[in-house]
C-alpha cells in the first residue's frame, strides 16, 4: 500500500542511495530515457530526501530502497521502480506490466539485489554531484 505524501509536486521525485553505484546507474538510465524531463531526483541522504521519507511515514531513510514520490503518494522497492518506468517512452514504460507479478515475489528479488548491491557494484565515497546539463532535475 502506498504511503501518504503531504506535499503536492508537479514532478515525480525519485529518492535514491547517493552512495550506491547501482542506484546511480539507475538514475543515469532514467535521465537518459526521460526525454520529457518529467522526473526529479534527490538522494536519500540529502536534507530533502530525509524530510520526504519522514513525511511519507517511512521512518528512517530506507537504505535498501528507492522511493518514488508522486503527488500525495510514496512508493518503495519494486513498486517504485515499476511506477517510475511509466514516465519513460516505449518499450521501457511497458515494464509496468510486471506489476502483475505478486509484490512479495517482486520485493523479494528487489531485497536480495539491494542486500548485495555494495558488494557487487561498489560504493561511492561521496554522494552524486549532477552535471550541469542535469542540475535542474536534482532537487538537492
Amino acid at each position: 500500500m502506498p504511503h501518504p505524501e503531504p506535499q503536492r509536486s508537479h514532478h515525480p521525485i525519485i529518492l535514491f542511495d547517493g552512495y550506491c553505484h547501482l542506484c546511480n546507474g539507475a538514475v543515469d538510465f532514467l535521465l537518459a530515457r526521460d526525454r520529457r524531463r518529467v522526473l526529479r531526483f534527490a538522494s536519500l541522504q540529502s536534507g530533502l530526501g530525509q524530510r520526504l521519507v519522514r513525511r511519507c511515514q517511512l521512518g528512517e531513510p530506507p537504505p535498501d530502497s528507492i522511493v518514488l514520490v508522486v503527488e500525495r503518494r510514496c512508493y518503495v522497492r519494486s513498486e517504485a521502480v515499476l511506477r517510475a518506468c511509466r514516465y519513460l517512452p516505449a518499450p521501457w514504460k511497458w515494464c509496468a506490466v510486471l506489476r502483475m507479478v505478486p509484490r512479495p515475489i517482486r520485493d523479494g528479488l528487489y531485497d536480495w539485489i539491494a542486500r548485495q548491491r555494495y558488494q557487487w557494484f561498489g560504493r561511492r565515497e561521496q554522494c552524486r554531484v549532477p552535471g550541469p546539463e542535469d542540475m535542474d532535475r536534482f532537487l538537492e
